[in-house]
């Protein structure tokens, strides 16, 4: 089967923070002294220049700040990276354009500029609304900021907003969950991410576990009863932790989740390109220390390193992204996105549904059941050898 050429979006990697989070596995640096906002910049479209040949004429469909804590950059520095890369690929019309936004960073009057420099979308990192579980986080805001910080926004005309919900927290209650989520839905954002705080490696949290995290029984009732709540209120899941409006499901990672590509330039980004006329699929990510990345990008010495996914491990890469989905996929998805013949997998997939993690519908979509959702892990596992 041929490979097709998916939808592209661009990620930019902004990596300073006001404070490293002890839960935090992501590559940010806390900044120290005045950041170099200009230079980075630079950095930035020099990076993207360097990747260019990958997606030649492409079209960039959504296009995500992350970091790190983007709202850091003023206005002008996000309107100059968009510029530049505006100027460089072709944006699709209405490009969703996300910035991560930390509520202890946000400002009267940055948000009307950072709609003007074409941001449509904010993410809030909220976590909670309770103070006492904000400061056990490490969090540099109060619940009353992140309330103003959102207001401020909408005021700003963002309609389309995310908040990020965090449970399972040191000495959460079911019923806090449950305030945070009714605070949350009192705000009416488009988009609620809602995730089980896990204890990374390489954090804080995994080498000093902080007292009071819910057990597992605790934490799937918070989940079962979160769910609940939001379906009742009108958000719809449609990825594991993802529940949204209808109509504002995130655009950018339902690309990730549907194994579309994306260009990762900044310190530590990822991408992900399928370059049709080699019929292969590359992954290629990019130094992660902001400084030596300021040295080396717009060179080869900024790549941290290029994989080329093989045909055998697609299917496990796909599953890896698919299965979160509510929706799943269809069989011929999964060809168009990994150049494979759908019988590669079809041991495993009669497998899983088998076991009752996954079923499959005549027109050929294969969709995890309520079961799968819960050992996801393990179905996705079961294609690792495909």
């Amino acid at each position: 089967m041929p490979l097709t050429t998916p939808p592209l979006s661009l990620y930019v990697h902004l990596p300073w923070c006001v404070r490293k989070c002890p839960y935090c596995d992501f590559n940010s640096h806390e900044g120290k002294g005045a950041l170099p906002f200009d230079t980075y910049v630079d950095a930035l479209l020099a990076d993207l220049d360097h990747d260019l040949p990958l997606a030649w004429g492409r079209t960039v469909h959504s296009v995500f700040f992350g970091g790190g804590t983007p709202s850091l950059f003023p206005p002008e520095f996000i309107d100059r990276i968009l510029q530049g890369a505006s100027a460089r690929l072709r944006f699709a019309p209405g490009c969703e354009i996300t910035m991560e936004t930390n509520p202890g960073t946000a400002e009267h009057g940055r948000f009307e500029l950072y709609r003007s420099a074409g941001v449509n979308r904010l993410s809030f990192g909220i976590q909670s609304f309770d103070d006492g579980c904000l400061q056990r986080l490490g969090r540099i805001h109060d619940s009353g900021e992140a309330e103003a910080a959102v207001k401020m926004a909408q005021d700003a005309g963002f309609d389309n907003v995310n908040l990020d919900l965090m449970y399972a927290l040191p000495q959460q209650t079911l019923a806090m969950a449950e305030q945070d989520l009714e605070r949350a839905f009192a705000l009416q954002p488009a988009h609620i991410s809602h995730y089980q705080l896990t204890l990374e490696p390489n954090t804080m949290f995994a080498a000093k576990p902080p007292a009071g995290i819910p057990d597992d029984d605790a934490s799937w009732d918070m989940q079962e009863h979160c769910q609940a709540l939001l379906a009742q209120a009108g958000y719809a899941q449609y990825e594991v932790s993802a529940y949204a409006r209808p109509g504002r499901q995130c655009a950018h990672n339902l690309n990730y989740w549907r194994y579309g590509d994306y260009l990762g330039i900044g310190a530590g980004a990822h991408g992900k390109l399928t370059l049709g006329a080699e019929q292969a699929v590359l992954r290629r990510w990019k130094i992660k220390h902001p400084t030596q990345y300021l040295v080396q990008a717009g060179h080869a010495g900024a790549i941290g390193g290029d994989d080329r996914i093989e045909p055998e491990r697609r299917p496990f890469e796909y599953m890896l992204n698919a299965l979160r989905l509510v929706d799943g996929f269809t069989l011929g998805e999964f060809e168009a996105r990994t150049g494979l013949d759908r019988g590669v997998i079809e041991p495993q997939l009669r497998q899983a549904i088998d076991t009752g993690w996954l079923v499959e519908d005549a027109a050929g979509r294969v969709r995890p059941t309520d079961l799968g959702r819960r050992f996801t892990n393990d179905a996705v596992a079961l294609f690792l050898d495909s």
